[in-house]
């Protein structure tokens, strides 16, 4: 066990992130702004932002709902329709509004009865984006109803991910919140232009979690976690330092009503204590001496940027410290992610 009780990090960024709306988004907006410097926006709203107009109306409601002295930028997302303009993206691309665009296919989780059933039909959009260097952040899963749901991704890869690389070389592509060993492998061997992005809950959580001694609705995701052997695959990814992987929480809101009922919603809301789980898994790992490249330094050179300047301090405590069990909202209450543990790191920002 690590006899460190003091790290020093660049900011870290959240490369997976839901932010919802109106009252929800000014409800969780601030667990994420404290400690990240950026994040990408899921763009699955109701309706989605599927235009630069959308985008730019959203980026204005979350500045507008950042609380005051709080240092984020939000990377803007377009969802990827059948009917997408590739024009349009590739000018709020230029014009640095938009980061990436997001491919959900259709039906495959919360808010994604617009995405995409015929991939013929976005092969223009996806063109343009190789050309312009834009990139793709996937949810990969098939939706078929004859795929068992804890192969989904494994068969994404096979059906889906590699014949769409294999068209479009050039195009750059994130494999967001992969959850098995089989989204592992492929990011490893995908080249420069593929990299993976991997949850806190999925670093945490198995599907035993889930399901034994009763359902745990709070544990329910999608992709839903799988067995313990793709855990620790996702484990020695995340606290390799390869620069192939790096943090996207899809922290994910949802009021309690929704989570606890008949048919809860997929989702779990990670934002608040992220950074003190990350610190717990990895300095299980002997591998604390990573953690910045997961949070802090992979995702951003994948996309082209430079690495926050400011940075926070993450502080071994005695006696754990202490979260929320919920946020409330505007929109209502919103259960904390528990990883089952008590966590010891706090993470401290420091001055600019």
């Amino acid at each position: 066990m690590s006899t460190t009780t003091r790290l020093t990090l660049r900011r870290p960024d959240d490369w997976h992130l839901h932010l919802r709306d109106d009252e929800m988004l000014k409800g969780i907006l601030p667990s994420t702004s404290e400690n990240f410097g950026r994040a990408i926006i899921m763009p699955n709203l109701v309706p989605p932002v599927v235009s630069a107009k959308d985008a730019k109306a959203y980026r204005e409601r979350i500045m507008a709902a950042l609380p005051e002295g709080h240092d984020f930028t939000p990377l803007m997302t377009l969802y990827l329709t059948e009917t997408t303009d590739p024009q349009d993206v590739a000018e709020a691309a230029k014009s640095g509004l938009i980061s990436a665009v997001k491919l959900y296919p259709a039906g495959a989780t919360t808010n994604s009865q617009s995405g995409v059933r015929d991939f013929e039909n976005v092969s223009n959009v996806l063109e343009k984006m190789a050309e312009i260097g834009l990139p793709l952040c996937v949810h990969g899963e098939v939706t078929d109803a004859d795929v068992d749901i804890f192969d989904r991704e494994a068969v994404f890869i096979d059906r889906i991910l590699d014949p769409m690389r294999k068209r479009f070389p050039q195009l750059k592509v994130v494999m967001e919140h992969i959850t098995t060993k089989d989204g592992v492998d492929y990011a490893k061997s995908g080249g420069d232009n593929l990299a993976a992005t991997i949850t806190t809950h999925h670093l945490i959580i198995n599907r035993n979690d889930i399901l034994v001694g009763g359902i745990k609705p709070h544990f329910y995701c999608l992709p839903v976690a799988k067995r313990e052997e793709h855990r620790l695959a996702l484990v020695a990814a995340a606290t390799s330092g390869s620069p192939r992987f790096f943090l996207g929480t899809d922290s994910a809101p949802h009021r309690d009503e929704r989570k606890v009922c008949g048919c809860g919603c997929a989702g779990i809301f990670t934002a608040i204590n992220t950074m003190s789980c990350l610190a717990h898994v990895f300095e299980n790992e002997g591998a604390l001496d990573q953690l910045e490249a997961f949070t802090s330094l992979n995702g951003p050179a994948f996309y082209g940027m430079a690495a926050n300047e400011r940075t926070i301090e993450l502080v071994k405590c005695d006696a754990p410290v202490e979260f929320p069990s919920h946020i409330h909202t505007g929109d209502g209450s919103v259960t904390v992610f528990d990883p089952g543990f008590p966590l010891h790191w706090k993470a401290i920002n420091n001055p600019s």
